[in-house]
């Protein structure tokens, strides 16, 4: 049998100590056979350098940000020590619906790590924009009785749970004959509506951007995921909690570029916690035992009995990992994968034909205005929430324009499963001097988003997204344009992770080169679209104020 000896690091126990760890079997379903610890009778140097731990559990992520279908994510994120993942394929249900969700059941099986899938509830995230699919109770409570599904993924319709939304209650209600647990969605619910959220029988949320909000969810009962991924970054604002709350966190990347998945995942969230002074044996038991205990994974634990899934790691200071085995097989080492690329199977999509032109990006200013005051919506960088700002801007022709000399930048989304005019705003902190970029990844129901400075750039950028029926696209001042494609779903490459990482980086410079400050220009763009974050949003029907829960007027009526 395969036998390892190393430092073992025993989470339950809270102590590290020198072992034999003996397993059954190095594929399928190898579990651990026997654990000795290894006393001075053992020669010192029978034992290997590095450190034996259980894994690492992304405890909430949308594999499909990562822009890879599951088996490629799977791939990179095992070099990192992530072993399993609890994933919402919420995504890709948005525009495909339940034969999206087969195709990434499909895709996990062939993963080399376990992606714990979970029933969408939100599909469509909202009655105020157009989704390509739609999940109704009776579809979510069908799904949710099946065993690849373990839990109900985040409940965004917040406000539907604490009116008592009929639709809402009875997909909870289903999670909860069934013994699942229900994730959480709730940006900023404090006080007795976080208590009134839980209590409706939610489980977690990842959205606190505040630390005060995280504490009310944690005395309300909820676990609180700390997210670090790559649009949004909490981890600086929540970690207070590790000492404060260590059994009632866990740890999330929630979406993670393919640039930055590459580069690392869990892995170095672990290093910055410890590196900041936090107990060892918190960090790791909220990323490696919280996720397992909480949603009834089969994931191991590095304990006899357990399936054989661990990672030795160079020192418990910069987890830096040399290898991880899954089920008794070792599937990446010393950062590089054992399998091999494999392109998926299929390429499901959903893109209607069209073509704009700077025509179709006009906003009509009140007759015989020289200048209207319109909402703006201000984006924050590492954020997804937004802040509501007013300003002034110059009519020409009877149309308003946009001003990139004050950073005040067109906004368009752009339905791309039926015949509609664009819905038109205005941004601020893109940052962009010229040109324009677009992408069909648009959270939630990834229609087409692009900002520019100027009409025409903005057609070019959108008409490049839809030729290519999916994918993100730059356009400079001159018209050049360049297109990474996105033929799954509009949302995932075909190609291996490295090359849509490079790709994805060249973009993001690009943009940057086109006068965007933000760390990532791309992912912050998706999110302007989301209607269930606050404060102002822009949905394929207009501009959202998700405070309210209401469409309002980009031009403010006097």
């Amino acid at each position: 049998m395969p036998t390892l000896r190393h430092r073992l690091v025993d989470l339950h126990a809270r102590r590290v100590y020198p072992a034999e760890v003996v397993w059954s079997g190095e594929g399928g379903e190898g579990r651990i056979e026997s654990i000795r610890e290894l006393g001075p009778e053992d020669a010192a140097e029978s034992i290997d350098p590095g450190f034996l731990m259980p894994g690492f559990v992304d405890a909430h992520v949308h594999v499909e940000s990562s822009m890879l279908p599951p088996r490629e994510f799977a791939r990179v994120a095992a070099r990192h020590g992530t072993v399993a993942t609890v994933s919402d394929p919420h995504e890709i249900a948005n525009v495909l619906g339940e034969e999206g969700l087969e195709f990434m059941l499909a895709e996990a099986r062939e993963a080399c790590i376990p992606i714990a899938f979970g029933v969408p509830s939100c599909v469509p995230a909202t009655d105020f924009e157009t989704a390509g699919a739609r999940l109704d109770a009776d579809a979510v409570a069908r799904l949710l009785a099946r065993p690849e599904f373990p839990y109900l993924s985040e409940m965004m319709n917040w406000p539907g749970v604490l009116g008592g939304d009929a639709e809402v209650a009875a997909k909870i209600a289903a999670a909860k004959r069934l013994g699942k647990p229900v994730d959480g969605h709730a940006p900023g619910l404090r006080g007795e509506d976080a208590v009134r959220y839980a209590s409706a029988g939610i489980s977690t949320d990842h959205e606190c951007f505040t630390l005060e909000e995280a504490r009310d969810k944690v005395a309300a009962g909820m676990k609180v995921l700390i997210r670090e991924g790559s649009a949004a970054r909490n981890l600086a604002t929540l970690r207070p909690l590790i000492a404060e709350h260590p059994e009632s966190i866990m740890f999330c990347t929630d979406d993670s570029h393919p640039d930055e998945l590459v580069e690392g995942h869990l892995d170095r969230v672990m290093a910055h916690c410890v590196e900041r002074g936090f107990d060892r044996f918190d960090v790791l038991r909220a990323a490696c035992v919280h996720p397992v205990e909480h949603y009834g994974l089969e994931t191991g634990l590095l304990r006899e009995g357990d399936r054989a899934d661990f990672i030795l790691v160079d020192d418990l200071d910069s987890f830096r990992v040399r290898s991880t085995w899954v089920a008794g097989r070792r599937v990446a080492r010393d950062g590089v994968s054992i399998d091999p690329f494999a392109a998926p199977g299929s390429l499901p999509n959903a893109f209607r034909a069209a073509t704009f032109s700077g025509e179709d990006f006009r906003l009509a200013a009140p007759s015989g205005a020289k200048s209207v005051e319109v909402r703006v919506i201000e984006a924050i960088d590492g954020e997804l929430v937004t802040n509501e700002i007013r300003q002034s801007l110059a009519v020409a022709d009877g149309l308003v324009e946009p001003d990139p000399a004050s950073d005040t930048l067109m906004l368009a989304v752009c339905n791309r499963y039926e015949e509609a005019p664009p819905a038109v705003a205005f941004i601020r902190n893109i940052g962009l001097g010229r040109g324009a970029i677009a992408s069909s990844v648009g959270h939630d129901s990834h229609q087409v988003v692009a900002v520019g400075a100027d009409r025409t750039s903005l057609a070019t950028a959108v008409d490049a997204v839809f030729e290519a029926r999916g994918g993100l696209a730059v356009v400079d001042g001159d018209g050049a344009t360049e297109v990474l494609p996105l033929p799954i779903a509009g949302l995932m490459s075909d190609r291996p992770a490295e090359e849509v990482g490079k790709a994805y980086e060249r973009l993001s410079a690009k943009a940057r080169e086109l006068g965007s400050t933000l760390e990532a220009p791309f992912m912050t763009l998706s999110f302007m679209a989301l209607l269930v974050i606050p404060a102002l949003k822009l949905g394929d029907r207009g501009l959202f104020d998700a405070r309210a829960f209401r469409f309002v007027d980009v031009i403010v009526q006097d």
